[in-house]
């Protein structure tokens, strides 16, 4: 199972939403133990009602700041860096345009950073736990896959059903998502890698998500969700994954009793996902840590291992490659000795599973120290017990400990039995570096489309759906280049489904859950049905042409989603915009 590759990033997503719901449902805060209520506080609400962040450009350069830091609506959900504040406050007007320049290149390294993040250090860790697992393609993409997609998506999603007014933007966002993981990731897979399709799990995926689809067209032509709906969105999710699993199994054991009954000494005819995975394998492998081995083989001391594990530099390829290779290779080097420092790197095609033993141990340290500084953005990893002790302190003393002892009880030359540890332990921590990088990206396309003054339901279907799918088209578009065409295709079906049906679902829930009878939405006009139906009938074409291709999805296929989604964004603008608008009676 040399090669297999997954994107699994869902616990920390996890771990977001149930900090969503402690915090939504009324929790305490870390640092001071005083309740905290899910809307914003009563000073500000009193002090002036809650003006729309995008009026900011239309104020005086001098009253600018000050709107930014007041108003509710310009605040971020999460990261570390305030954009709007940053762009407002630290730039004077007349430099502006820098200042949205160096928001841009910012924007384009925290995509080198997702990028290398994905394809060096998170898809080795999940080779080796899909290979634990013995996950088979179809399963781990609606299933582990899915999850980790989705979190931004569903996260959003918990939110802006807190409130009627938003809930239909909801709605929109995961339409414009949905639209554009069918359309362009998909595509996408299709041009960079040609293959054919599983005919039944392409048809099973693609009639759960109408099933999906047509709930949600119910849902917003009542304008309300019921507990009865809520639970019947989830209760859709788990039968799609149990049949999943069903089916995959039904599958296996077909194909067990075939070659129990075949003739001896007759080679058996592989299956489209047997030979696809054989022919990658042999001819799309991909060692992530080649330029990391060693130049000459001898018995190292440990400083000098730690030394080799921590450069991000082979110096042979160097020489070898060229002027522009070496130039990406400068800006990604801060990168990439950060992602070395701080993620287990586990690689079970490796002789020694590529272990390390002092920067291992270091790992140990290091990792669950990120881990609680980047959850919630550090809001957690601040937070001190009983006043007195911060949690990072505790987290460095028990790392420190279990470091000394696994240092100690092992070997530089043989990995130990619980090796595998640390693909799980490379696996939180490379998913809360992209989970960071992405949420800063969505925070910078927010700032942006404020500077642009464009809608929220414009930034619903293009920006919000664009930075919510990038960990899909990352994910998806690594799985297809290494040659697993078919994992990520099943993704984007399988991660469209979870956050349709799980979106709506689980936000819905919770906020029946807190007293509330039904769950009123509040569409935003003809827009929201416009992404509906674009949506329905990216799948009702995809459910023709797939089969009348004979499920063999080439670069033709690819363009032509490509093509459907452009003119989807036109249609979807022209109708924002008034161009395209109902006659009224």
């Amino acid at each position: 199972m040399a090669g297999r590759q997954l994107h699994l990033h869902w616990v920390p997503h996890l771990l977001y939403v149930l900090l969503m719901v402690e915090i939504m449902s009324g929790a305490s805060d870390p640092s001071t133990g005083t309740h905290i209520s899910p809307e914003f506080p009563a000073s500000d609400v009193n002090q002036s009602p809650v003006v729309d962040c995008r009026d900011v450009c239309g104020l005086n350069a001098s009253d600018r700041c000050d709107f930014i830091r007041t108003n509710p609506d310009c605040h971020s959900q999460g990261g570390y860096l305030d954009y709007l504040e940053g762009i407002f406050c630290h730039f004077p007007p007349s430099l502006l345009p820098l200042a949205i320049t160096l928001h841009a290149f910012w924007l384009l390294y925290l995509f080198l950073i997702l990028g290398v993040t994905a394809e060096k250090f998170f898809c080795p860790n999940l080779s080796a736990i899909s290979t634990m697992l013995k996950l088979s393609h179809n399963v781990a993409g609606v299933t582990f896959l899915a999850f980790g997609n989705g979190a931004p998506d569903i996260f959003s999603a918990l939110v802006a059903f807190s409130d009627p007014h938003t809930a239909g933007l909801a709605l929109g966002a995961l339409f414009g998502a949905g639209v554009l993981v069918t359309t362009v990731v998909a595509g996408g897979i299709s041009i960079l890698r040609p293959f054919t399709a599983a005919s039944r799990p392409f048809l099973r995926d693609i009639i759960f998500y109408m099933v999906a689809v047509y709930l949600t067209f119910n849902i917003l032509y009542f304008g309300r969700v019921t507990l009865a709906w809520a639970l019947g969105y989830l209760g859709l999710y788990v039968f799609y994954v149990v049949t999943v699993v069903l089916c995959t199994w039904i599958y296996r054991w077909q194909r067990g009793r075939s070659l129990v009954h075949s003739m001896p000494g007759t080679p058996e005819m592989l299956s489209d996902s047997e030979e696809e995975d054989r022919v990658s394998s042999t001819t799309n492998s991909y060692d992530y840590r080649e330029e990391y081995q060693p130049l000459l083989l001898c018995q190292e001391t440990t400083p000098q291992i730690l030394v080799r594990a921590l450069n991000p530099v082979d110096y042979r390829k160097w020489r070898n490659k060229p002027t522009y290779w070496r130039v990406l290779k400068v800006f990604k080097l801060p990168v990439e000795f950060l992602l070395l420092l701080t993620v287990p790197l586990v690689d079970p095609d490796k002789e020694d599973r590529n272990w390390k033993r002092p920067l291992n141990c270091l790992h140990l340290v290091i990792s669950p120290l990120v881990l609680v500084l980047t959850l919630q953005s550090g809001a957690y990893g601040v937070y001190e017990i009983g006043g007195l002790f911060p949690i990072w302190g505790m987290v460095v003393i028990a790392g420190t400990a279990v470091a000394s002892v696994t240092f100690f009880a092992t070997s530089n030359s043989k990995p130990p039995k619980l090796h595998w540890i640390f693909a799980f332990l490379g696996f939180l921590t490379s998913a809360l570096w992209i989970n960071a990088a992405a949420t800063e990206v969505v925070n910078i396309l927010r700032s942006l489309g404020v500077v642009f003054r464009l809608s929220n339901t414009v930034l619903g279907l293009t920006l919000l759906a664009w930075g919510n799918s990038i960990g899909d088209a990352f994910s998806d578009f690594t799985l297809a280049r290494q040659g697993y065409p078919r994992m990520a295709f099943s993704a984007c079906f399988g991660g469209i489904i979870f956050n349709m049906l799980v979106g709506v679902g689980l936000g819905c829930l919770l906020q029946i859950s807190r007293g509330h009878p039904e769950v009123k939405l509040e569409p935003d006009g003809l827009l929201v049905w416009v992404l509906a139906g674009a949506l329905g009938l990216s799948l009702v074409c995809s459910l023709v042409s797939v089969p009348l291709q004979c499920f063999q999805l080439n670069k033709v296929y690819g363009f032509c989603l490509l093509f459907f989604y452009v003119n989807f964004l036109v249609v979807a603008l022209l109708t924002e915009f008034g161009v395209i608008h109902l006659k009224s009676v």
